[in-house]
């Protein structure tokens, strides 16, 4: 864990020399917020709007290895950039543009993983609105562990906000029964 937030680090440095509106989701998001599990990965979001990210890319290019063969044309057609850390460590990297991921990364903080090392993620509502989207098995668990470490704490009025217009452009309104279904479960 400690090589995996030395690679969060150095990320952060470079989003932070470059003056870029980031915030750390994923794994490393879950452990401030959820269950923590181990995580394998960094992942992410650096907001440029849709102006930006050929000049993202390309500098995140120059400071990490591609994980895959021509990163760069994957990245600006599919608004994520796969990487490596020296280490081996994968990062992936959003490229953000909607409305919700520029509000996501206003409202990060810094968190103190451990003495020295601090590290800006997304709120525990934006994880919630971000794994339910996501919509995979391993989701619904971390979800799980989110609802029930942070309980009465999270503003259901904001995650009833970003998640249906997210939901509607994925087609899958079920996102959010479900997700209903899961609050109610573990308030019981």
């Amino acid at each position: 864990m400690i090589e995996l937030l030395g690679v969060a680090q150095r990320l952060q440095g470079i989003c932070l020399r470059e003056r870029w509106p980031f915030c750390f989701i994923g794994g490393i998001a879950l452990q401030r917020w959820g269950e923590p599990r181990v995580t394998a990965d960094v992942d992410a979001m650096v907001y440029g709007g849709y102006r930006d990210e050929q000049r993202i890319v390309g500098t995140l290019l120059r400071e990490f290895a591609p994980r895959i063969p021509d990163a760069e044309s994957f990245a600006l057609a599919r608004r994520v950039l796969l990487l490596t850390s020296d280490e081996n460590i994968g990062l992936d990297i959003a490229l953000g543009g909607l409305p919700f991921e520029a509000l996501m990364v206003q409202r990060a903080s810094n968190f103190e993983f451990l003495p020295g090392i601090s590290i800006r993620t997304c709120s525990a509502e934006d994880l919630v609105v971000l794994k339910a989207f996501a919509n995979r098995p391993r989701d619904w668990l971390d979800l799980e562990g989110i609802l029930v470490r942070q309980a009465d704490r999270l503003d259901w009025n904001y995650i009833e906000e970003q998640l249906p217009p997210l939901a509607a452009a994925k087609n899958a309104p079920e996102i959010l029964v479900r997700l209903r279904q899961l609050r109610t479960d573990c308030e019981k």
